[in-house]
């Protein structure tokens, strides 16, 4: 007879169980609480991530504005902006109001401006001794050959576009255009009927600076062509009148 309590079966069943909402020995892990709606559990962070915003790659609209601003050589419209940006017409134009709002604020050295149907960067009004100062320092210094050849395509074939002294030197010459706008020496004159692009035109400074009375003074061009190069004219240029 086996009068002991041994460690049987019979007394396993003995032992008390675990209370209501108590996890017995060995399922802890089992019974470890579902998380909470919303909650991500244990081993799915990563997944639980929120996922980036869309349309966030790239520059934002107030750096790609700048950019753009930054490269014009003319007045740029609204429609072509929201063209290459690919934004509504409305949010390109407020956000230019807002840059040029926040340019004057911060008293900036130069403005953003709507001119012409379109934006450019302008150096402030208040600023203007200042650039004369650094173009007038720089008058004395000698033109480069490119700012040589852009003049005498200029001289020669005025009122002309920067596309068209560009075709005839086979560069492109705003940068150089522009140095010789601010030297005084050639000067904006009206624009192209058809395609409204900028003509530039020689200033009477230029004449001044060349001793000459008037630009029929010019000298003839055919003695400082070369020999190889024929007389035929330009494409969609008819010759001079003798």
């Amino acid at each position: 007879m086996q009068n002991g309590s041994g460690p049987g079966p019979e007394n396993m069943s003995d032992a008390p169980a675990p209370a209501e909402g108590e996890a017995g020995p060995g399922y802890a892990d089992e019974a470890a609480p579902a998380p909470a709606e919303g909650e991500a559990g244990p081993g799915y962070a990563d997944e639980a991530a929120p996922a980036p915003a869309g349309g966030q790659d790239g520059p934002g609209l107030r750096a790609s504005l700048e950019a753009i601003m930054l490269v014009a050589d003319e007045p740029v419209s609204e429609v072509v902006i929201a063209q290459v940006l690919e934004r509504p017409r409305a949010e390109v134009a407020g956000a230019l109001r807002e840059l040029a709002a926040s340019y004057a604020a911060e008293q900036r050295g130069f403005d953003l401006r709507e001119v012409a149907g379109g934006w450019r960067f302008y150096t402030r009004q208040e600023c203007a001794p200042v650039v004369e100062r650094f173009v007038s320092d720089g008058q004395e210094v000698r033109l480069t050959q490119a700012a040589l050849e852009t003049l005498a395509v200029v001289a020669y074939r005025q009122p002309v576009s920067r596309a068209r002294v560009s075709a005839v030197r086979g560069v492109n010459c705003d940068g150089v255009i522009r140095t010789l706008v601010l030297r005084g020496l050639v000067e904006e004159a009206g624009t192209d009927p058809e395609t409204g692009a900028i003509l530039f035109a020689t200033t009477a400074y230029f004449l001044e600076r060349l001793g000459l009375p008037s630009l029929d003074a010019l000298p003839e061009l055919a003695p400082f062509l070369p020999d190889h190069v024929d007389d035929e004219p330009d494409a969609g240029h008819e010759p001079a009148a003798s």
